[in-house]
C-alpha cells in the first residue's frame, strides 16, 4: 500500500500537464533543435507509467501467490511495455535535457535499469526464481529512482534553498540511484525467499488448514 500511495502520487504530479498533449505545458525545457522532443517524451512517460502501474502489480504478494498467471503477465507488461522502452527513450531524450553535463547519473541508472530487467527477465525464462526476484527488486529500485529528483527540487523549493540545476539534477540522480539500491538490497537480505517457484507459490500454512476445514 505504501508504494501505491507513493507512485500514485508520483503519477498524479507528473502525468497532467501531458494529458491535453499540449508542448505548451510541458514540465521539460523543450529542445528547439529536435522536433520529436515532445513526441518522444510523451511516449516515454506513457511507458514509464506502465512500468510503474504494473511495478506494483508484481511486488503485491497476494496476487502473485493468488494468480501467477496474472503475475507473469504483468511482468511481461513490465518488461517490454514499461522498463526498456521507457529507458531507451531516455537515453534518446538525455542529449537533448536542458543540462545535458549534469545527467549522468541518470544515464547510468537508464542502464541499469535496462540490464537489470534483462537478467531478471531471463532468470525467471530459466525458472531460477530467486535470481529473477533479486534482479527485479533491484529493476524496480532503478524505475522509481526518477522520483527523488522531482524530491529534490520541491526541497529546494519549499526551503527557499538556491541550487544550480546542474548540480541538483545530477545529485538527484546520484542519489536516487544510491538509496535505492541501497534499500533494495536491505530488503532483500531481510526477506529471504525460497529459490523455487513451487515454493513460493505454496499458500501459507494457515490458508491450507482454512481450506482443508472448509472442505470437510
Amino acid at each position: 500500500m505504501p508504494l501505491v500511495a507513493l507512485n500514485g502520487a508520483f503519477l498524479l504530479f507528473v502525468l497532467p500537464p501531458y494529458l491535453g498533449l499540449d508542448p505548451n505545458q510541458s514540465r521539460v525545457v523543450l529542445n528547439d533543435g529536435f522536433a520529436s522532443h515532445y513526441a518522444v517524451l510523451v511516449v516515454h512517460i506513457l511507458f514509464g507509467t506502465i512500468a510503474l502501474v504494473t511495478l506494483c502489480l508484481q511486488a503485491w504478494p497476494w496476487l502473485r501467490l493468488r494468480y501467477p498467471r496474472v503475475h507473469r503477465l504483468s511482468g511481461r507488461l513490465y518488461v517490454f511495455a514499461g522498463a526498456i522502452p521507457s529507458a531507451l527513450l531516455a537515453l534518446v531524450l538525455m542529449p537533448f535535457a536542458a543540462a545535458p553535463n549534469g545527467l549522468l547519473g541518470s544515464a547510468l541508472a537508464s542502464v541499469g535499469w535496462i540490464a537489470t530487467t534483462v537478467l531478471g527477465f531471463r532468470a525467471a525464462r530459466q525458472r531460477r526464481y530467486a535470481e529473477h526476484r533479486k534482479w527485479m527488486v533491484y529493476s524496480f529500485a532503478f524505475a522509481l529512482q526518477t522520483m527523488w529528483g522531482r524530491v529534490i527540487f520541491l526541497f529546494s523549493a519549499l526551503t527557499g534553498l538556491s541550487m544550480n540545476p546542474v548540480v541538483a539534477a545530477e545529485a538527484g540522480g546520484w542519489l536516487s540511484v544510491l538509496v535505492n539500491l541501497a534499500i533494495a538490497y536491505w530488503w532483500l537480505h531481510r526477506t529471504p525467499r525460497p529459490a523455487r517457484l513451487g515454493a513460493q507459490l505454496t499458500p501459507p500454512a494457515g490458508v491450507l488448514s482454512r481450506t482443508a476445514t472448509g472442505s470437510r
